[in-house]
C-alpha cells in the first residue's frame, strides 16, 4: 500500500507499507544514496512473508517524493522520519537505515531521542563520517565527493554508472545493474547533488554515544564505498552494539549476500 506523508508546507514523502495487519514486528527502512525504497526488493519480497510489517520511505527528493529546492539536511530528514513515525502512530519499531539512510537514522536516534524505536540496524553506514579528517583517517577523500558533486551537475548518468561499478563485489547480471542504475537515476539531480554534499560534510560522531537501543551493524567486508574500518568505528561509537560482517560483499550487501542478510536482519528483530 503506497501512501503520501506530509512532513512539511508543500512536501509530502511516498511511503510504501507492506503487511501492515500481519501482526508482526515493523521495520522501517531508510534507503541510501541516491536511490529510493525500491533498493529494498529482495527484502520486502521475503520479509513480510515470515510476519514482518515492511514499511520503505522515500527521503525528499528521491524515489516517489517531492522534489523542494531545500531541507537536504541530515537534521531536516531525521525530522521528516519523525513525522512518519508519528503519523502512521508505529511503536516498538525497528529502524533500519543503508548508507545515507544509516546516517540518518543514527542522526533520528540523537535528534528524535529514539522515539518509536526499540533497535536499530545498520547496513553499511555512512558513518560516523564518510570523509576523512585530520582525525579520523578512514573512509572517501573530500575530492572525491567535489567529484561526485561535479560529475552530477555535468553527466549524472555517467556519474551514476561509474559509482554502480564499484558498488557489488560479486558478479551481477547487466539487467540488474541496469534496474539499479535507473533506481538512481530516478531521483533528483538537485538532490543528489545535495545528499554528496551531506556525505562529504556531516560528522555523527557526537551522534553516537546518545544511542542506546540494541543495535546491530551489516558491513561488507570488501566494501569500497564504506569501507569496513567506519563500520568498526561506528560500533566502538555505540555501546553494546553488534557488528555483524558480510566477507563476500561490497556495499549492496543487500543483495551480494541477500540470503544471509535476511537470515541476519530476522535473527536481530526476533531477538
Amino acid at each position: 500500500m503506497g501512501i503520501y506523508i506530509p512532513v512539511e508546507q508543500g512536501v509530502n514523502l511516498y511511503v510504501e507499507d507492506l503487511n501492515p495487519g500481519g501482526g508482526g514486528k515493523t521495520i522501517l527502512f531508510i534507503h541510501g544514496w541516491p536511490l529510493n525504497h525500491t533498493m529494498f526488493e529482495y527484502q520486502f519480497d521475503q520479509l513480510p512473508k515470515a510476519g514482518y510489517r515492511c514499511i520503505g520511505v522515500d527521503l525528499r527528493g528521491f524515489g516517489k517524493s517531492d522534489r523542494p529546492w531545500g531541507g537536504y539536511s541530515y537534521d531536516r530528514m531525521a525530522d521528516d522520519i519523525r513525522r512518519v513515525i508519528e503519523t502512521l502512530r508505529l511503536e516498538g519499531i525497528i529502524l533500519a537505515g543503508f548508507s545515507m539512510g544509516g546516517a540518518i537514522a543514527i542522526r533520528y536516534m540523537a535528534r528524535h531521542g529514539g522515539f518509536g524505536v526499540s533497535k536499530l540496524a545498520l547496513f553499511a553506514p555512512a558513518a560516523p563520517l564518510f570523509t576523512k579528517r585530520p582525525d579520523f583517517p578512514y573512509g572517501n577523500s573530500i575530492e572525491e565527493l567535489n567529484h561526485l558533486i561535479e560529475g552530477t551537475y555535468t553527466d549524472r548518468p555517467k556519474m551514476l554508472e561509474d559509482l554502480g561499478g564499484r558498488f557489488f563485489a560479486r558478479y551481477v547480471s547487466a539487467p540488474l545493474q541496469n534496474w539499479f542504475h535507473g533506481i538512481a537515476l530516478s531521483s533528483s539531480g538537485h538532490a543528489t547533488a545535495m545528499g554528496a554534499a551531506l556525505l562529504r560534510d556531516e560528522d555523527l560522531r557526537p551522534d553516537l554515544p546518545k544511542i542506546s537501543v540494541p543495535t546491530v551493524i551489516f558491513q561488507g567486508a570488501q566494501d569500497m564505498i564504506c569501507p569496513y574500518p567506519l563500520a568498526q568505528a561506528t560500533q566502538a561509537g555505540i555501546k553494546h552494539s553488534e557488528l555483524v560482517p558480510f566477507a563476500y560483499s561490497g556495499h549492496g550487501l543487500f543483495y551480494c549476500e541477500m540470503g544471509k542478510f535476511n537470515r541476519e536482519l530476522m535473527r536481530f528483530v526476533g531477538s
